[in-house]
């Protein structure tokens, strides 16, 4: 079934040429007419502004710029989230961390294999000295060849929930409950720390500014193509909630 926007029809070439910039995406296909879909709303909007359309990524610029204004942050906002996440400006902090993969694939019986990962998650709390052999028997990564140790980790060297779980881990300590991430189930143990320093707010205004702006206009962008969205008249697609706001920011930015 094609998909039409306002009497106007994606074709082809355009789908072709959006595609690649979504081919890590869950569904590439979906999203990638979606984006397709929030462009030609917001130049539809931009046409009926009277905005010139000669180029295209200039207008939609202008569009947003005028609809869709955000505030530039101020220091006491700066302040306020330098203050609440510290962990976000400490550097030469590392952890030194063991993991066992228990790695989700399209076939796997997620529940059988929690269950499995449990008993084995509770042995190891029983006895921890027996971790790098069950690493090297159970687990699904290249790391299981030396006893799940993963190295030295710094912030951002592994994604958001397994950084969350390993530096909030003291020394020594075991993960008591398994963790999921997009990689799947671990068991995650930190076997040494090296705390960092906190840089100082002066050392890091400019870019918690920069941040906090961005994600204000993001915000403001989202919101605004979600309502152009509900105005249009759109078939082919049904477009959930939450489509229009995960799509925006990497599609019209």
């Amino acid at each position: 079934m094609p998909v039409i926007v306002n009497g106007v029809e994606l074709n082809d070439a355009d789908l072709e040429r959006e595609l690649p910039l979504h081919a890590e995406a869950g569904n590439p296909m979906r999203e990638a007419v979606t984006a397709l879909v929030l462009r030609r709303v917001l130049l539809d909007e931009a046409g009926r502004q009277g905005l010139d359309l000669s180029d295209e990524e200039s207008a939609i610029g202008a569009l947003l710029a005028s609809q869709a204004p955000a505030p530039e942050a101020d220091d006491q906002a700066c302040r306020r989230f330098y203050q609440m996440h510290p962990e976000r400006f400490m550097v030469g902090e590392l952890v030194e961390a063991d993991h066992i993969l228990f790695q989700v694939t399209p076939d796997v019986n997620l529940d059988m294999l929690k269950a499995h990962a449990n008993v084995v998650l509770t042995e190891l709390l029983a006895d921890p000295s027996r971790f790098a052999e069950v690493a090297r028997e159970q687990s699904n990564c290249p790391s299981a060849a030396v006893g799940g140790n993963l190295g030295q980790l710094g912030r951002g060297d592994t994604v958001p929930e397994f950084e969350g779980a390993v530096f909030a881990l003291p020394s020594g300590g075991l993960l008591p409950q398994l963790l999921q991430t997009r990689h799947g189930l671990h068991i995650v143990r930190v076997t040494r720390r090296v705390e960092g320093r906190l840089l100082p707010y002066e050392h890091v205004a400019k870019q918690i500014a920069t941040a906090l702006t961005t994600m204000s206009r993001d915000t403001a962008w989202r919101q605004y193509t979600k309502l152009l969205v509900g105005r249009a008249k759109i078939s082919g697609i049904d477009l959930d909630d939450g489509e229009p706001e995960r799509v925006f920011a990497g599609s019209a930015a």
